[in-house]
């Protein structure tokens, strides 16, 4: 085989095989440091108690949007979200899953039986109209609902976007809902490093 053939072959190999050893800028998902506010908000958890973004201190945070009678994206992404953190092993504790549920008409009466079918890590968030929308507009996240079918089913409209807060509450990473498994895991990995030293 020639050698530019053998050169050309090597040098695409990363590339036919879909992988390569490190993400532009060192993460999988958006470095949004800086670029978005920190954690804030005030809400109740899936428990019924009020509580603020400061009783989730110490801990890297996950941050997603969605409602309990999602029939698809949520399950799916809380899935993923569960999974990564699992892979974690001995690092999964420093990680918490938010799960901002959006519809509280329909979710609050089963939000606590909805995250616990998840992981233990994953803590259910909801309140009042006024409270979930200064949420989503902090982080420019936005929902709507649906006109009802006759069985009075709707869907709600929402992101799927996940946001990656640090320790302390500072917005690191945005997580897009195609992104792999593994790749959160990864990042997650890189967060939890980089707030221990």
């Amino acid at each position: 085989m020639p050698r530019f053939k053998r050169y050309l072959i090597l040098c695409l190999l990363p590339l036919l095989l879909g992988c390569s050893e490190e993400p532009p800028g060192g993460w999988y998902g958006h470095d949004i440091t800086g670029v978005m506010p920190d954690l804030e908000f005030n809400l109740v958890d899936h428990r019924g108690k009020a509580v603020t973004a400061e009783d989730y201190r110490g801990k890297i945070k996950l941050m997603f949007f969605g409602y309990t009678s999602c029939q698809h994206v949520c399950p799916v992404a809380l899935s993923k979200l569960a999974a990564a953190t699992r892979e974690l092993g001995d690092q999964a504790d420093q990680v918490e899953i938010l799960f901002v549920a959006v519809d509280p008409k329909r979710d609050k009466k089963v939000l606590d039986e909805y995250v616990t079918n998840f992981t233990p890590d994953l803590v259910g968030l909801t309140g009042t109209q006024e409270q979930l929308k200064a949420v989503a507009k902090r982080y420019r996240v936005a929902f709507s609902y649906e006109k009802p079918r006759d069985n009075g089913f709707y869907i709600v409209n929402h992101s799927g976007a996940v946001f990656a807060f640090g320790p302390q509450g500072k917005t690191r990473l945005l997580i897009d809902d195609q992104s792999k498994t593994a790749n959160i895991t990864a990042d997650l990995r890189r967060l939890i490093e980089q707030s221990s030293i």
